[in-house]
């Protein structure tokens, strides 16, 4: 195994460096991009309060205007990459990020819940087609080595950080003008995108041939979607509740048609062999479940502060901003450390950091609030995935042939929407049904047991991080 991935990264360093001026735009836009698409994950965060109330949304149902962007984001992916193959990734950057800004005018606009749904939908359709470019545009035009690790370094740290950044932005809109500003604030930073690529990054080799995997993109986002909806609705009913049986037979159908497939057409979205390599495998289950339990902790602590500690949304967005400053620096310092220690032992003080926070929040009580409960695990948690992103973006992308450096980095983000928006019902699940049987103190028994779950997500990503292999080859030279 080792001598093959040997053979393969030799392949990725044929990849040109752009310089100057070039380099520092090429890659504003890409790590705007990246910024863009996963800021608004969470930059609606704060503003649900004023978006339930407004459009008359339930307080589970509220879950969708998150999970609505998160699955048909992370359900198409595959499919965006794809077609980024076949009109070239700059392309499908732009006709991506244009696609966004139109469907984020949509959102601000919407009067009820439906249009907002529709348009969230719209916008997750448009990040999936962008997204996949980002990671692949960094992989084909920095040399691997000490100059993809500074592109990575600053990826890293964006990609982490933009959930909290999101957080801390929805709350600055959503006080200083109203809810509809998180999706306004997409229109200036979409135009720049759209104008800068086209002129700083050069388009990279299109791959024609072959058919796209309809079947399995329809399928795959179908089975995903029902997934959620049953949990979702066992959290507002129970588990006896026979819509939410029969919603998860039909997913259970779904997912598995995906499987088989996968199996038997030409092109399919899921790329196999890539998973025959092990440490890339366990790399892409680790952030599923990174991200599945990050996701958990920054819903409930939202709501937390809002509805139990009255907070305001601006007061919110501010209160997150431990998580950026931490996450960002501990990025920035990673491509030392790795170079120093190795990627596995570098994400294994990263994820058990994380672990540290996952478990501080569970003991979270009512009497405890922002400088006890809150503070120490948003710090802890910075640090920790910080130090955890890079290390498994480095497993990923090592040794991947340029042919397949767009379904890679999809499949990495495929991970990443899909935990965040599987593992955020199965939480909204777990918090309604706990607090169903707690009147008394329904919200701190509810999210408790939720944090615990998230939790255990993180702990066995521990457990993968530490059955990762530290390759014989130095990756990251």
């Amino acid at each position: 195994m080792s001598t093959h991935v040997v053979q393969d990264q030799t392949s990725t360093t044929r990849a040109p460096a752009p310089s100057g001026v070039h380099s520092f735009f090429a890659l504003a836009a890409i790590l705007g991009t990246q910024l863009m698409l996963l800021l608004d994950a969470t930059v609606v965060n704060v503003a649900l309060p004023g978006i339930g109330s407004h459009l008359g949304f339930s307080p589970t149902g509220m879950s969708w205007v998150l999970n609505v962007y998160t699955l048909a984001f992370g359900g198409l992916l595959l499919l965006g990459s794809r077609i980024g193959d076949l009109i070239g990734r700059r392309t499908a950057l732009v006709w991506g990020v244009a696609a966004f800004t139109l469907a984020s005018i949509a959102g601000g606009v919407a009067n009820d819940s439906t249009t907002l749904l529709v348009a969230r939908g719209f916008q997750g359709a448009a990040a999936a087609l962008a997204a996949p470019s980002t990671l692949a545009l960094i992989a084909t035009s920095f040399r691997e080595g000490s100059e993809r690790n500074r592109a990575l370094s600053v990826f890293s740290a964006i990609s982490g950080a933009g959930s909290a950044v999101g957080l801390t932005v929805g709350g600055m809109l959503t006080d200083w003008g109203s809810w509809r500003w998180v999706f306004f604030v997409n229109i200036p930073v979409g135009i720049a995108i759209v104008l800068l690529a086209p002129r700083y990054i050069k388009e990279t080799e299109r791959h024609r041939g072959g058919r796209f995997d309809i079947a399995g993109a329809l399928t795959g986002t179908l089975g995903m979607a029902s997934l959620v909806y049953a949990f979702i609705r066992v959290g507002e009913s129970s588990w006896g509740d026979t819509r939410a049986v029969t919603t998860f037979v039909i997913a259970l159908a779904l997912l598995a048609a995906f499987l088989v497939n996968e199996t038997r057409v030409e092109r399919p979205l899921v790329v196999l062999r890539l998973f025959a390599n092990r440490n890339r495998a366990l790399a892409y289950a680790v952030m599923l479940l990174m991200v599945a339990g990050m996701f958990g902790t920054f819903y409930f602590s939202t709501q937390y502060l809002q509805t139990f500690l009255g907070y305001s949304p601006l007061k919110t967005g501010f209160a997150f901003l431990p998580l950026a400053g931490p996450l960002f620096v501990a990025a920035r310092i990673a491509p030392r450390a790795l170079a120093r220690f190795g990627a596995k032992r570098v994400a294994t003080v990263g994820s058990s950091l994380t672990l540290v926070a996952a478990i501080w929040i569970t003991q979270l009580s009512a009497s405890d609030g922002y400088a006890q409960g809150i503070l120490p695990t948003l710090i802890l948690m910075g640090v920790g995935m910080g130090w955890t992103v890079m290390p498994l973006n480095t497993f990923i992308l090592s040794g991947v042939e340029p042919k397949d450096a767009g379904s890679a980095s999809g499949l990495l983000q495929t991970m990443q929407q899909v935990g965040g928006s599987l593992g955020l019902s199965v939480l909204v699940t777990v918090f309604g049904t706990v607090s169903r049987h707690h009147p008394a103190d329904p919200f701190i028994e509810g999210a408790t047991a939720a944090w615990t779950l998230s939790a255990v997500f993180t702990g066995v990503a521990l457990l993968l991080v530490l059955s990762l292999k530290q390759p014989k080859a130095n990756v990251l030279r």
